[in-house]
């Protein structure tokens, strides 16, 4: 049964950083703490006095003043796995967390999860091939010698950095390691912790070179594990759950996050909002439950993406440049049905190539399988046929040999919409309006991927209403389209046929067909 040794970093909330130690140890695992330098001295030795009796809890011999990106971070850790390593001979893996990590598993789980693969659990992907990196530095971390702390002397860290390039100062890369890249929060086992230490005693070139790169505590186990340890016995990634905001800050959780995080395919969170503290009482009791197996839920980070980034800068309304290539044409003729339920809008595009005669296509720019014909390939998959939107409709018409046709959107597709209205073809569009149940929204949610089989009654009640609010906006943006029509579930069935009587210039008898088609609303 694996034994864990938890690397805990930490600078604040010692009386925090009590309960969460005190709830690890109390499920039989160990701590190796380091306590910031910076943070004051009695809080330190408030947590000293705290553990003074528990043989469990193991401290740093160095305190070390910390700073976000300086080699401090790594050097804190390395001084936390030496204490640990001395003080629990018997633990088997070690785990790095910070003060604002806590469980979402039990701790019967996480030893469970351990002992079925023997390997080390690091992100350690390539520096230089990888895009791990999005913005600012990227070589320049490795090639150039970084003395001062980015955050604390703004001005000092990029004169020094120009100052080097000015005078052409890059080093060398060491050259047997192969710089890796990933999260610092990792799971390593005993034997690669000591083949690191040992390392690091018999390299001294190695440790003096990632002492001055910027943000080493991302590069240096990474690169060291992956030097030292069999690709095989490497899991690529971290089982500490965590994500970023649109400003790449740690995002925070809280008290209403705790089905969220437990339905992770993680062990640990971070960052826990220190004010949380009925999420950080709820995880500290889980960790002793005797709970074996979790059911996975929705991907976190897709959910969290679609919560937070509504109406944000994000959403792009705007047609891509690349869109744009090519027209429907003048003289065609392109109705637009725009329905947020997929099933609804089929029917309804079916009804209308049934009564009509035109060729259809249902939702073709947002589903692979759209019952196209062949056309050499282009009409293989969305992302083919959305190179040149509007130019690939020409093509489809064209293949019909007709002049006009009639396709389904999801109101979503914003910028679709709005690179169709821009056509010199006459383009003509049909609002479709649905009722929208909390049932329905419910299965909509899971259906995209926001929402597990598995989620609580508290995740539900917090996506729900954001679903919902979704769906009216993208429906309201709408209005914005002209020539556009509206068809209501809602109402009678006659002002629905004249509404398609209108928007297809067709007899009200044939409208009125297509506006019958059973059962055209039910889901």
């Amino acid at each position: 049964m694996a034994e864990i040794a938890f690397i805990l970093l930490c600078h604040k909330d010692p009386a925090g950083i009590i309960r969460q130690v005190e709830r690890l140890t109390e499920a039989g695992d160990c701590v190796a703490i380091h306590f910031d330098a910076r943070a004051p001295r009695p809080q330190y030795l408030a947590l000293r006095a705290a553990f003074a009796s528990n043989p469990r809890v193991a401290f740093a011999k160095k305190r070390v003043k910390c700073g976000w990106g300086e080699w401090s971070l790594v050097e804190a850790s390395l001084a936390s796995i030496r204490a640990a390593v001395a003080a629990f001979p018997l633990a088997s893996h070690f785990y790095m967390i910070s003060g604002d990590c806590q469980p979402i598993k039990t701790a019967v789980h996480v030893r469970a999860r351990l002992d079925a693969e023997d390997c080390d659990y690091i992100e350690s992907f390539d520096f230089f091939q990888s895009d791990w990196i999005r913005t600012g530095l990227k070589a320049e971390r490795l090639t150039y010698r970084h003395y001062f702390n980015e955050r604390r002397h703004k001005r000092l860290f990029y004169g020094a950095l120009a100052l080097q390039q000015r005078l052409r100062l890059e080093r060398e890369i060491p050259g047997d390691l192969g710089i890796m890249i990933g999260s610092q929060w990792w799971c390593l086992r005993r034997r690669t912790i000591e083949r690191v230490l040992a390392f690091c005693a018999a390299r001294p070139d190695v440790v003096r070179f990632f002492k001055t790169t910027w943000i080493p505590d991302e590069t240096f186990f990474q690169t060291l594990v992956r030097h030292l340890v069999s690709a095989r016995e490497i899991q690529c990634r971290t089982l500490t759950f965590l994500m970023f905001t649109d400003y790449g800050m740690p995002a925070t959780f809280y008290n209403d996050h705790y089905d969220h995080l437990v339905a992770q395919d993680y062990l640990f969170a971070r960052k826990i909002s220190a004010e949380a503290r009925d999420l950080r009482e709820r995880l500290g009791a889980l960790y002793g439950g005797d709970q074996v197996d979790f059911p996975p839920g929705a991907d976190g980070r897709r959910l969290r993406d679609f919560l937070s980034a509504r109406g944000r800068e994000g959403r792009r309304f705007g047609p891509r440049a690349w869109d744009r290539g090519g027209e429907v044409g003048a003289g065609q003729r392109l109705y637009v049905v725009i329905c947020k339920k997929w099933h609804v809008g089929k029917r309804l595009v079916a009804a209308i190539g049934r009564e009509t005669g035109m060729p259809v296509a249902h939702y073709l720019f947002s589903e692979d399988d759209a019952g196209l014909p062949a056309m050499g390939g282009t009409e293989a998959t969305v992302a083919r046929r959305s190179r040149h939107r509007r130019a690939f409709l020409n093509l489809l018409m064209q293949e019909h040999g007709a002049d006009r046709l009639a396709i389904g959107v999801d109101p979503a597709d914003m910028d679709l919409i709005r690179d169709l209205a821009a056509d010199p073809a006459q383009v003509r569009f049909l609002d479709v309006g649905c009722r929208f149940t909390d049932a329905y929204l419910e299965g909509h949610a899971r259906r995209v991927g926001l929402l597990s089989d598995h989620a609580g009654a508290e995740e539900l009640a917090t996506l729900l209403p954001v679903v919902r609010h979704d769906v009216v906006y993208e429906r309201a943006r709408l209005r914005q389209v002209r020539p556009l029509w509206h068809l209501d579930e809602g109402a009678p069935l006659a002002d629905n046929a004249r509404a398609l009587a209108d928007y297809l210039a067709i007899p009200f008898e044939k409208a009125q067909a297509i506006a019958a088609t059973a059962p055209l609303f039910d889901d």
